[in-house]
């Protein structure tokens, strides 16, 4: 093995039981694109989402549980990571937030997880310890409020968080409310303040954020009624301002559908969004002065529900999570014009959630 061998590892969330394997490792070979399985971990129910930090060798993950009382709350893993074996190993456990967490982010310093209570309508936020294990919940924001669609946005449901590229603010979506919650995020008193909202058109519900490598423009995807919202963000205020909101479906297309995921292209010319229902994803053009969107294509996820995707750190492939098909499919990314081509290339997982893909230096 050479000094400067690179390995592209893929870490993989799903809805497992505790019995079960619920946390993958798969090694993806850039360039036959095949996808094999290294490791796959268990005692952990429902490890849906995960985060992974590449230099310190650490994955975070949330799960379910019970707490002495016999409640149902969320719990966060640490994991250990070894990249030559592609192996986890379990480093220690923290209870989170009731009645359950959604998803899991970590600040751009590795000081703090960010964790969002979709069931429960809450924000929290749990310290990381000198050696980069989990430690307590220091501090809990619960939201209040309904949006305007009956059903889905009865009460608050925090989805995801994303971090401020100066690590000031931590953005909140929230599904329930039409709302994007901005929060200071205070390291003396290892709590978030609030600062200030943005709101998305009523009955949207705000799922997940992306911020443009320009640090000028964010992108929600709304999973309500299946579109993005563009933002400016002014860095130096923490406040963002909406632009436009465009449909992430083809006009003919009258079936249910929720979206999932977003991501950009590292060089911001290109946006990707999931499509549940019309299983696809959707390809917009990013004009970089403006932030607005111009649709490029729809292609077919090749399998049910695209839960989540991802793109590899050089931008080469894009990965799709299929929940409901059980199923990694690899697609391979045109790099002038951002289209995707599938490869053919699948490896079974069962029910992912969440795809990240890490490259690791050896």
């Amino acid at each position: 093995m050479s000094e400067h061998h690179q390995r592209l590892l893929l870490f993989v969330g799903s809805y497992a039981e505790e019995a079960d394997p619920g946390i993958y490792v798969y090694e993806l070979n850039q360039s036959s694109g095949e996808m094999t399985l290294l490791d796959q971990v268990s005692g952990m129910k429902n490890p849906t989402f995960v985060n992974v930090d590449g230099p310190n060798r650490k994955l975070y993950s949330i799960a379910e549980t019970k707490n002495m009382e016999g409640e149902r709350i969320g719990e966060v893993i640490s994991f250990e990571i070894d990249p030559t074996l592609g192996s986890l190993t379990e480093c220690n456990r923290s209870l989170t937030l009731k009645p359950s967490t959604s998803h899991i982010q970590r600040d751009r310093e590795d000081k703090y997880l960010i964790l969002s209570g979709y069931h429960g309508g809450n924000v929290g936020l749990v310290k990381l310890n000198d050696e980069e294990t989990v430690g307590q919940l220091t501090d809990e924001k619960l939201h209040t409020g309904h949006g305007a669609d009956s059903v889905r946005q009865d009460r608050p449901h925090p989805h995801s968080t994303l971090c401020s590229r100066d690590n000031r603010f931590v953005l909140v979506s929230d599904l329930g409310l039409d709302i994007i919650k901005i929060y200071k995020l205070d390291q003396d008193r290892d709590q978030l303040i609030y600062h200030g909202e943005a709101h998305t058109p009523p009955g949207c519900g705000p799922r997940h954020l992306a911020f443009h490598p320009n640090g000028r423009l964010l992108y929600s995807i709304n999973e309500v009624n299946s579109t993005i919202t563009a933002f400016t963000y002014d860095a130096e205020s923490g406040q963002l301002t909406a632009l436009e909101t465009v449909s992430t479906l083809p006009t003919d297309f009258l079936d249910e559908n929720t979206t999932a995921e977003i991501a950009i292209s590292k060089d911001g010319l290109f946006l990707y969004g999931s499509n549940r229902g019309h299983d696809s994803i959707v390809l917009f053009a990013i004009n970089p002065d403006t932030g607005q969107l111009t649709f490029v294509e729809h292609v077919s996820t090749e399998g049910g529900h695209p839960r989540h995707f991802a793109l590899t750190p050089d931008g080469s492939y894009l990965i799709v999570a299929n929940r409901d098909t059980n199923g990694l499919n690899l697609f391979k990314v045109d790099p002038q014009q951002g289209r995707l081509s599938y490869t053919g290339q699948t490896a079974h997982v069962s029910k992912p959630v969440c795809v990240q893909p890490v490259l690791f230096n050896l």
